[in-house]
Order: C-alpha cells, then sequence, then structure tokens
C-alpha cells in the first residue's frame, strides 16, 4: 500500500498543533477539495 504524503505533511502538523490559526483554516479549506486527502481518507477507513 503506497503512502499518502498526507500522513508526513508538515503543514498538517502545524495546522493541527494550533487549530486556531490562518494556516489551520487554509489547511481546512484545502482538505474540503483535494483529491490526496480524500483518498488518504479513504485508506484509512480501509485499514480498520
Amino acid at each position: 500500500m503506497a503512502q499518502h504524503t498526507c500522513e508526513t505533511c508538515p503543514l498538517r502538523k502545524r495546522a493541527e498543533a494550533k487549530p486556531n490559526s490562518w494556516l489551520a483554516r487554509l489547511w481546512r479549506w484545502h482538505t474540503s477539495w483535494c483529491p490526496g486527502w480524500k483518498a488518504y481518507q479513504q485508506s484509512l477507513s480501509a485499514r480498520s
């Protein structure tokens, strides 16, 4: 199974560290349309 870059994304880690920052808002907006993020979420649900 291929590893998604979302697992190690530095932008994601910074957004999760400070959820009220503008970077976190940018991250949430990005995940609303990103096909890579949606594939990553599907792979997580398939694992469990």
